[in-house]
């Protein structure tokens, strides 16, 4: 069951990563949740690929600035949090049950509160990242 589970992982892992690729080229879709949903699931499904995906430059362009430093360019901030209004809002109005309706809107807000007031907003030829 385990070896499945870690299968699925990888998948989904990969897909994520296609995504994310697709949000690099299309102003729609944002790229950095796609890629940490990447990350977490290589995590969990397979070291090899983890260690894979740490290493390329897409990792090292959109995660690390937002992970390890808590940085995002404005620009990126602003791609990222329209596409998470447009999402919550949808889910919010097509709920029918009131439950889901309040769990969207108090996720919502922990959503916006972070990226506004926990991430630091950097300049472009600020957001340089590091090697490591």
């Amino acid at each position: 069951m385990k070896k499945v589970i870690n299968t699925i992982c990888v998948v989904l892992g990969f897909v994520f990563v296609g995504m994310g690729i697709l949000g690099v080229v299309l102003p729609v879709l944002p790229t950095t949740p796609f890629f940490l949903a990447a990350a977490c699931l290589f995590a969990k499904g397979s070291g090899r690929f983890h260690r894979w995906f740490v290493e390329t430059e897409l990792y090292k362009k959109y995660i690390v600035q937002a992970v390890h430093k808590k940085e995002m360019t404005g620009k990126e901030k602003v791609k990222m949090m329209s596409v998470l209004g447009i999402l919550f809002t949808v889910g919010f109005f097509f709920s029918p049950i009131w439950h889901a309706k309040l769990l969207i809107a108090v996720v919502a807000i922990g959503h916006f509160y972070y990226f506004l007031f926990k991430i630091k907003t950097v300049r472009v030829a600020e957001a340089v990242v590091p090697e490591e």
